[in-house]
This record gives C-alpha cells, sequence and structure tokens, in this order.
C-alpha cells in the first residue's frame, strides 16, 4: 500500500510538471513545431511553380518570336540577293542592267542578314533550353547580348539600304544622281521589300530583348 501511494504522488506530480510545462509554453507564446514548417515549405513551393509557369510562357513566346524574325530577315536576304534588272532595250556598246551586287551597301546588306539569320537559326536551341529549364539565367544571358549585337547589325545594313533606295526613288540634283526607279522599277521595288523586312526583323530583335529582360527581372 505504501508503495502504491508512492507511485500516485510520483504519477500526479508527474502531471502537474507536464501541465505546468506546458502553461509556461502557452506563455511565452510558443506554437506547435510541426505546424509552421509545412504550411511555410507549401507556401514556398507554390510562389516557385507559379514563377517557373510564368518564365515558360515567355521563353514560349521567344521561341516563336525567332520564327518569326528568321522568316523576316531570310525574305529581306532572298529579296535582295536576286534584285536585278535588264531594260529590254540596248545599244551597240551598252546594256542597261542593274544588279545588287553594283552597289556596296546592297552587297553589305545581304551579307549582313544573312549572318543574322544564321545565327536565330543556331539561337532555337538556347531558346528551347529556357523552355524546359525556365530558371537557366545563363541561355537568357547569352540569348540577350547576341540579341542586341545581331539587331545592332541587322539596322545598320537596314539604315544603309535605305538611304540608296531613297536616292533610287527620288534621286539627287546637287549630287547629279539621277532616279532610276522610272526605268528600274522592279529592281526598286523588290529592294524597297527587302528593307521594309528587314525592319520588320530589327522590331521583332528588340521585342526579343525585351522579353529577355522581363525574364531576368523576374528572378
Amino acid at each position: 500500500m505504501a508503495k502504491s501511494g508512492e507511485q500516485e504522488q510520483y504519477t500526479s506530480m508527474e502531471v502537474e510538471a507536464g501541465e505546468t510545462s506546458g502553461a509556461r509554453d502557452h506563455s511565452n507564446g510558443k506554437t506547435p513545431v510541426m505546424e509552421a514548417p509545412l504550411i511555410g515549405k507549401g507556401d514556398r513551393d507554390v510562389k516557385i511553380e507559379a514563377g517557373g509557369g510564368g518564365k515558360r510562357g515567355v521563353s514560349i513566346i521567344d521561341f516563336v518570336v525567332r520564327l518569326l524574325a528568321i522568316a523576316a530577315v531570310l525574305a529581306a536576304t532572298i529579296a535582295m540577293g536576286t534584285t536585278q534588272q535588264t531594260l529590254p532595250f540596248f545599244t551597240q556598246f551598252f546594256q542597261f542592267q542593274a544588279r545588287y551586287y553594283d552597289l556596296p551597301t546592297f552587297t553589305y546588306f545581304v551579307i549582313a542578314n544573312a549572318i543574322s539569320a544564321a545565327y536565330l537559326v543556331l539561337s532555337l536551341p538556347f531558346s528551347i533550353v529556357t523552355i524546359v529549364r525556365p530558371h537557366a539565367k545563363a541561355p537568357r544571358l547569352l540569348l540577350v547580348t547576341f540579341d542586341a549585337l545581331a539587331m545592332t547589325l541587322t539596322t545598320s545594313a537596314a539604315a544603309a539600304a535605305t538611304a540608296i533606295v531613297y536616292l533610287a526613288h527620288k534621286g539627287n540634283t546637287n549630287t547629279n544622281w539621277i532616279a532610276i526607279c522610272q526605268q528600274f522599277d522592279g529592281f526598286c521595288q523588290r529592294s524597297s521589300g527587302a528593307v521594309v523586312a528587314s525592319f520588320i526583323a530589327v522590331v521583332l530583335f528588340i521585342l526579343l530583348i525585351i522579353l529577355s529582360a522581363v525574364a531576368l527581372k523576374s528572378d
């Protein structure tokens, strides 16, 4: 009976100690250990998944815009590279013919747009990588750097060709540069179309740079 009384006394002391400890924990503002980490981890995972989905969407748009830019620069290159016209009349010593490689500016235009087209084709795998791995920064930095370089090259070629096309249409009496588009109308139409396609490619390059900047800023 004595032992039983001692056990009951020890048991009541342990219960009181447990209640005292629990009360102390509540008074100190402690929360259960298992709840906070689980809730915090879930919120973080949701935020990461939401951010990855947004970046993947930007990468998909980037890929589509690159395809459009490839079409634009290829159209500009092919149109200018196949631009030539021979007038139906000629003399014994002269044949009136206009070809793109007779003008160094048009030759530079063809080369610059061909380089931009080749770069865009090579950039497609890196664009696909950003779709598969939306949080990868290295491919985006590489793309935005070379996109800026390609945009600069294409802009310079299009601007230089625009000056020649303008002179071909309007001429310049101060320098005795006569307008030739009244005679070489087909040549002028194709070269003008090539310049327009090149400027469309420039706009698409700007859009690509903006998309890359938005994706990098959201990191």
